[in-house]
């Protein structure tokens, strides 16, 4: 009798003790549900994603996501390609923006640039400037070999002299405004010492950016030797472009030269009679101001025209690398070996097809900006340990390229353009970084313009089994 007595006794124990360890369990599991309810409502601090899970992500896209990369690439959406009057040999035109490719004529054609080589050697200076080495400010020597008077016969001149005081910035004019070739020897000297030091640098330069068809034997692009295609000056000029905004406004966009003014003398010369005598050649001292407009013939003429830089001798015929913008959408176009027996065809030559190209490209395209859509997104996450996953754009172009064709309303097309963002309400469980979970669409009435895809800015891992039946329960307060 005792002895069940002690056994209904050590029932009721184990039974109470149950009881109660249910208790505690049961309440922890309703803490643990309510403050996963709240956090998913109200998130409080979160981890931050580090440096190393931001890198990570980073190499994975540009891994996966071609457009990360592309300098140039072809229009999201199909179109029927242009049937345009370009007289020059190959052509193309890009929005400058985001590297679409708007029209293509032979533009993989290996063609000498001419004198468009001095882009890369305004590149090449910009750069160093940017590393505080030299500026624009400073005198640069004149040794006799940047003399014009020792240039090539039929040589672009600033028209650079013995005994002249010059700056790097008046020799950057020099290249961009008259394509002076006196002046890309003299800044390839200052620069880097020499001649073959600094087309050396260019080399690297253009070599570092991807350019496989482009090759520089001299800097002022007098050689036949030298070497791009019109796909890839475009590529160039887009990116010399977006690095150096200021080069349009400083130097390129300068409607005139005049060189050499009289500070640029040595005092003794100063005193000389300024008119000169070029007919039997140049003299190594030149103290004459000579006037050159620029040798882009489309500045002033063309609406929204401020650059970039022409180039001609006769194995490549008549080229030109040109920028317009309008109404904030810029357009870089290139034409080489365009047609022309003297300047005077040529330089038509140019405007023709400078403003075919424009004309059409600004009356068939325009930008649209909106970078408030891409940014990071938080959506709520359950069975994992964080509350929160970020989701961002895999790509951020700088702007669409809207066709206006397509619109109803020619007049302002960019009132059609609509967006869908697809964002899940509710993330679950174990997430990859850089995997879609969520885009960013544009369209343009029923034309879809561009998807951006959103992805995991992260790893999430799953959580553990209380977490996730916590979360259950949690996850019914967001339907």
């Amino acid at each position: 009798m005792i002895i069940m007595k002690k056994l209904i006794l050590k029932l009721k124990n184990k039974k109470f003790a149950g009881i109660i360890l249910g208790a505690v369990l049961l309440s922890a599991f309703t803490v643990t549900t309510g403050v996963r309810t709240y956090t998913l409502h109200r998130p409080g601090t979160e981890t931050q994603t580090t440096e190393a899970e931001l890198s990570a992500l980073e190499k994975l896209l540009d891994e996966k996501y071609a457009e990360r990369r592309s300098v140039l690439k072809s229009l999201p959406y199909p179109v029927k390609p242009a049937e345009l009057n370009v007289l020059a040999e190959s052509a193309i035109a890009i929005d400058a923006s985001n590297g679409n490719i708007l029209y293509e004529k032979n533009a993989d054609e290996i063609i000498p640039p001419a004198s468009m080589t001095k882009l890369v050697v305004l590149y090449v200076v910009f750069q160093e400037i940017a590393t505080g080495r030299i500026s624009l400010s400073d005198t640069v020597p004149l040794p006799p070999e940047t003399w014009a008077c020792n240039m090539p016969p039929h040589s672009s001149l600033m028209f650079l002299g013995k005994g002249q005081l010059v700056t790097l910035e008046e020799l950057m004019l020099g290249s961009a405004i008259c394509s002076g070739n006196d002046a890309a020897c003299a800044i390839a000297e200052y620069v880097s010492g020499g001649m073959e030091n600094f087309i050396a640098r260019m080399n690297a330069e253009v070599s570092a950016l991807g350019l496989t068809k482009t090759h520089f034997v001299d800097a002022s692009g007098y050689s036949e030797n030298n070497m791009t295609t019109p796909r890839e000056m475009a590529y160039f000029s887009k990116i010399y472009l977006s690095n150096y905004p200021e080069a349009i406004e400083k130097f390129h966009s300068k409607l005139s030269f005049t060189y050499p003014e009289e500070h640029n003398l040595p005092w003794e010369d100063r005193a000389l009679p300024r008119h000169q005598d070029f007919s039997n050649g140049l003299p190594e001292k030149i103290t004459m101001p000579i006037f050159q407009k620029n040798t882009n013939p489309l500045l002033g003429t063309l609406s929204g025209c401020d650059g970039l830089k022409t180039g001609y001798i006769d194995e490549s015929g008549y080229n030109l690398a040109l920028t317009a913008v309008r109404n904030g959408t810029r357009i870089i176009s290139v034409t080489m070996k365009g047609p022309g027996s003297n300047t005077k065809e040529g330089q038509e030559g140019r405007v023709h097809d400078g403003t075919e190209i424009m004309e059409w490209a600004f009356n068939t395209f325009m930008d649209y900006k909106n970078p408030l859509l891409l940014r990071t997104y938080k959506i709520p996450l359950v069975y994992s340990k964080h509350r929160r996953a970020n989701l961002v754009p895999a790509y951020r172009p700088e702007a669409l390229t809207v066709p206006i064709i397509a619109a109803s309303n020619k007049e302002n097309p960019l009132e059609e353009i609509s967006i869908n963002l697809e964002l899940p309400k509710i993330l679950r469980g174990r997430l990859l970084s850089g995997q879609e979970y969520g885009a960013i669409e544009y369209y343009l009435g029923e034309h879809l313009l561009e998807r951006i895809p959103l992805v995991s800015e992260r790893n999430e891992e799953k959580a553990n089994i209380l977490l996730c039946a916590a979360d259950f329960f949690a996850s019914l307060t967001l339907f």
